[in-house]
């Protein structure tokens, strides 16, 4: 609000949720207890005044599925109804880290009455491009994307990100204009 009353431009914030260090598919946790956990996760970002969810960075499909029951319910509980997205982690292999790949998360998840779909975190926008195109060519929902400044080069130093804000901006730039993408944004490595 701060910022909108500034300059008079419209401001959203997206209430993110997961992925969580717990995978029903591993059995680290129940379903029903994640689906129950993000429900009230869901709930305290809508109490908080978030203007959508944003269930990011999902590793297991399953997870995914309980996090947007969870955020369902919690919509549902308070009587609300906010736009609803995902944001799925593809390892460079192809698939989810639990091997589902993008085909099957769509297949899994658009029926769900997600809003948008798409990618983040793991890899840079290079190792992302056939995922979004495999969703352009399928999906029925607007897509979103927020790569990692590249994959990471490890040194002395730990992690660093080869992408800069260019180089970020130029990709995304391409994914909007081959993809459609509706959202864009950055993850690892990325700053203001």
């Amino acid at each position: 609000d701060e910022f909108a009353a500034r300059d008079g431009r419209q401001r959203w914030v997206l209430g993110s949720m997961g992925p969580g260090t717990k995978l029903p598919t591993l059995g680290h946790v129940s379903y029903g207890v994640l689906r129950d956990g993000f429900q009230r996760n869901a709930e305290g970002l809508i109490a908080g005044g978030a203007d959508a969810l944003l269930v990011e960075t999902t590793q297991d499909l399953l997870q995914t599925k309980a996090s947007v029951l969870g955020a369902r319910r919690a919509m549902d509980a308070l009587g609300i109804d906010l736009p609803l997205l995902v944001s799925m982690a593809f390892e460079t292999t192809g698939t989810m880290l639990l091997g589902s790949e993008i085909g099957a998360a769509l297949t899994a998840l658009e029926p769900l009455g997600i809003d948008m779909i798409g990618l983040n975190c793991s890899t840079g926008p290079a190792e992302m491009t056939e995922h979004l195109r495999h969703l352009t060519r399928h999906s029925r929902i607007p897509l979103l994307c927020m790569p990692n400044a590249g994959l990471p080069i490890l040194g002395k130093e730990g992690a660093h990100f080869p992408l800069g804000p260019k180089g970020l901006a130029d990709a995304q730039e391409t994914f909007v204009r081959e993809y459609g993408l509706s959202l864009v944004g950055g993850c690892c490595g990325t700053t203001p």
